[in-house]
């Protein structure tokens, strides 16, 4: 098993938490959140290092990171708050998508 995948993964999820509290303290305010979300962005970054420190790769890891948590975060945000989504955004994540096949091809 490729060992960089866990904390990659760990790093996916404490990101996203991070971004959820974010986005409800933009709506809610609360000082709770903010600190929250910092905490979680910095508990995300670490487990970062250590996804470099298990062979992710500098841009490996930081491709696969920033597509799968920005189709999640899109997905939380359609589902969760509503938003709306452009044709080009999803058309955007439909290749982001794609991209990820290519990414692990071996």
């Amino acid at each position: 098993m490729i060992q960089w995948l866990i904390p990659l993964a760990i790093l996916i999820f404490f990101e996203l938490i991070a971004d959820v509290l974010a986005k409800n303290w933009s709506i809610k305010g609360g000082w709770w959140l903010a600190g929250a979300s910092l905490l979680a962005y910095l508990i995300a970054n670490t487990f970062w290092l250590f996804a470099l420190r298990n062979g992710s790769g500098l841009g490996r890891g930081a491709i696969i990171f920033s597509l799968v948590s920005a189709i999640i975060a899109l997905l939380l945000g359609i589902f969760l708050y509503q938003e709306k989504v452009a044709t080009p955004q999803m058309i955007g994540m439909v290749l982001g998508l794609i991209s990820l096949i290519f990414i692990f091809w071996e």
